[in-house]
């Protein structure tokens, strides 16, 4: 069980907070990092929302408000949660269950994050804010700013920046200094090209303004909850202090004040949402672009790798082409082997003595005077004509490289066709762009 600390800030602000949860599982689905009596004594002695156990499971950025239906003493209840960030195994979640009872003006809740989430500057930046601790959204207002902080548009400003040495690196467009090179050396690495496409893919895809869009308009209904519940109680008070007579000046006065400043606080909450939503709008206008150049890369970067396939598949046909040449000759050879063969054992055979006693003819020189020449004229005329087969064996060669040349350089130039018909429409009818 992780331990968890009940703090006070203020009058106005009851939370149950607990920022150091350390057990990797701690926001997985069905499950608690209490016991499950003590959880239960919690949700209820601080009139929580019972829903907040069904979302153990959502995924991404999650907001919900609703009324808890009690018109005795009626609660605001609010559930926000971010559980499914996960990194190297760790969780980087937090979750929010947060009650406002519009009789009291308190608000209770239960709050639990990891250290490196964004909770504990959150519970800071609230213990700053404590005078206008009274509006119920103030802290999800607050974790809302520190997802959508600068930081975040500086991660799409530096993806937008390797985009450009990708695009230099892929297609050769000239929109950055030679030292922001993606290779100096001036080599082309397909392998790491598409690794970096797909990081950088995934960096753009980071904290998806469509999310926070959706969160943000679920913000401004719950504020929308409070104004007119808030006014409906005020208003009800109002009529039970004006039938008192014994009412205090001084207290009605500092109700009014307090009811003003909470009204201003609501306002400059309300121009905050407006402000998030204009600025995410710009946000996913630039990720759609980023999005949409980053697809035209990875086609590119796939027309070179298939090109390079075929320039293999090229390689590997020619020489197996060469190696059926080859054979082609060793096979010739064998044959020519296997016919002289063929014609001089039947005579060679018919020539030898069969049962006769060895003989040594006194006219011996003249098998020797005869043999020698012939056989030297045999072996010249073999060599003179084996230099001409290799020499058209050469030639052969020459002509068949030339052929597997010409046969790769006119798929290439198809390639390039039907590439360059995709990209330069200008060239047809319609005349090109401005």
């Amino acid at each position: 069980m992780d331990d968890y600390l009940f703090r006070q800030y203020v009058n106005e602000c009851r939370v149950v907070v607990q920022t150091d949860a350390q057990d990797k599982d701690t926001f997985m689905p069905k499950v608690l990092s209490l016991p499950k009596d003590v959880y239960e004594q919690m949700v209820r002695g601080l009139r929580l929302p019972f829903r907040g156990i069904e979302t153990t499971s959502v995924v991404g950025p999650f907001f919900w408000s609703s009324y808890d239906h009690d018109d005795a003493d009626p609660h605001l209840h609010i559930v926000h949660r971010k559980s499914d960030v996960r990194k190297k195994g760790r969780t980087r979640g937090w979750e929010m269950m947060l009650s406002h009872s519009f009789a009291t003006g308190v608000t209770t809740g239960f709050v639990k994050g990891t250290p490196s989430s964004d909770i504990v500057a959150a519970l800071r930046h609230l213990r700053a804010c404590a005078a206008q601790a009274g509006h119920p959204l103030l802290l999800p207002t607050i974790i809302l700013a520190h997802d959508l902080a600068p930081a975040n548009d500086q991660k799409q400003r530096d993806a937008r920046d390797w985009l450009r040495r990708l695009e230099h690196a892929v297609s050769m467009r000239d929109e950055i200094e030679v030292g922001e090179q993606y290779f100096q050396n001036g080599q082309l690495e397909v392998d790491g090209l598409n690794r970096d496409l797909v990081e950088c893919h995934s960096n753009v895809l980071w904290k998806r303004p469509q999310a926070y869009m959706a969160l943000t308009g679920e913000m401004e209904k719950a504020m929308g909850l409070f104004k007119d519940m808030h006014e409906a109680t005020a208003a009800a008070r109002s009529n039970q202090s004006a039938e008192a007579e014994a009412e205090a000046e001084a207290a009605a006065a500092a109700r009014d004040e307090e009811r003003r400043q909470l009204d201003r606080l609501h306002r400059s909450m309300l121009a905050r949402m407006y402000f998030y939503k204009v600025k995410l709008t710009g946000l996913e206008n630039y990720i759609h672009t980023t999005l949409q150049r980053l697809k035209v890369q990875r086609e590119a970067l796939y027309n070179i790798m298939s090109q390079r396939e075929a320039r293999l598949n090229l390689e590997i046909a020619g020489e197996q082409r060469r190696i059926a040449h080859a054979s082609k000759r060793d096979s010739t050879a064998m044959k020519t082997i296997s016919l002289l063969g063929t014609l001089f054992l039947p005579g060679t055979f018919l020539a030898s003595s069969q049962g006769g006693g060895p003989v040594i003819s006194d006219k011996l020189w003249i098998y020797f005077l005869l043999t020698i020449p012939i056989t030297a004229a045999i072996v010249g005329i073999w060599i003179w004509y084996d230099k001409r087969k290799e020499a058209q064996y050469a030639q052969d060669d020459e002509d068949l490289e030339k052929d597997i040349t010409k046969m790769e350089l006119d798929i290439m130039m198809n390639l390039r066709k039907r590439t360059m018909s995709k990209n330069h429409t200008w060239n047809t009818i319609s005349p090109p762009p401005r």
